[in-house]
């Protein structure tokens, strides 16, 4: 399916380490839009009609043994049939011999497609680039917020301008935790369940603290202070006291946040002279890990005090965790 994003086969080539067979134009200019791949076998021997020329194509053992048993005729007629479609790129397995590419190549200068090997086998080549796809073309939104990494659990801290969450970053670096991203956060869905954030490429491991002014974390702190991305484990928001509004003290109901159309638990906390928050959110990032592990401290008190039935206690109501 089609992404309103795109990621060049420059940066394909890159990450996934292909080899250039043959390139008609800048790979800088050749934009991959869609997350899905393709193993064109059907094409290769017949017309396709749900053939997507906008997928990379994988050439391996399947395609290269069907091309060796028929006929020459029948196999550059397979050939040209798929390259005249002019997929966004040919990638051909680690196992591939320089017969097997030589049959496409002259279709290739033809109808300008690019050429590529892996180096590794059709199956793992095909994973890893699928999983790089889904990340780079992956629904995306920046929120105003901070994202830090406290005992594993990944905190999305939002609020408004002055509330303190800058500072807040400070001292739970100072206490051992790491900094993924100050002031902006870009979330990307990665999948149904899983919201990853980080830092744009500009801002990363700096931090704006009123009083002060930007201060790098990364030189400041040591290579240990900072992450370049992490999951998006539990939003705390961060409020000014209102007198006026009851704030939950057991922690029974179970808040919620949208973030990409992903429910993420919510922990409103007030800011009031006094509160180390710091350990409010170190502590807040702890039991969010117990209630995705299936122990709510809160649960257990009202059943021993006899205020929550057994299967209640029990029940495995805590989906909303689990992403």
């Amino acid at each position: 399916m089609p992404s309103k994003y795109s990621v060049s086969l420059e940066k394909i080539i890159k990450s996934e380490g292909y080899n250039i067979i043959y390139m008609p134009m800048e790979p800088s200019e050749i934009l991959v839009s869609t997350m899905e791949v393709y193993r064109p076998s059907l094409i290769l021997a017949t017309e396709d009609k749900n053939f997507s020329a906008e997928r990379i194509q994988f050439i391996g053992n399947s395609e290269t043994i069907f091309l060796s048993g028929v006929t020459d005729e029948k196999r550059n007629a397979g050939i040209e049939r798929l390259m005249s479609k002019s997929p966004k790129a040919l990638i051909f397995s680690v196992k591939c011999t320089e017969e097997h590419i030589g049959w496409f190549m002259s279709y290739a200068e033809k109808y300008q497609v690019p050429l590529l090997q892996s180096n590794d086998e059709t199956s793992f080549a095909t994973s890893s680039l699928v999983s790089y796809l889904n990340v780079e073309l992956c629904e995306r939104e920046t929120r105003h917020g901070v994202l830090v990494e406290v005992s594993g659990e990944g905190i999305l801290i939002m609020g408004d301008s002055g509330v303190g969450k800058s500072e807040n970053v400070v001292e739970l670096i100072k206490r051992g935790h790491r900094l993924v991203a100050d002031d902006a956060v870009e979330i990307r869905k990665v999948s149904k369940k899983t919201l990853v954030g980080s830092a744009p490429d500009n801002i990363r491991h700096f931090i704006e603290l009123r009083g002060v002014g930007i201060i790098d974390a990364r030189r400041l702190f040591g290579m240990g202070a900072v992450k370049p991305t992490s999951k998006i484990d539990l939003v705390v928001e961060l409020e000014p006291w209102d007198e006026t509004k009851a704030y939950e003290r057991m922690g029974i109901n179970d808040e919620t946040i949208d973030i990409l159309g992903i429910k993420v638990p919510l922990c409103t906390v007030p800011v009031s002279p006094g509160r180390n928050l710091a350990i409010i959110i170190e502590v807040a990032a702890i039991n969010n890990r117990q209630k995705k592990m299936g122990y709510n401290s809160a649960k257990e008190l009202l059943y021993s005090l006899g205020m929550l039935e057994e299967n209640e206690n029990n029940e495995d109501s805590l989906d909303i965790w689990h992403t």
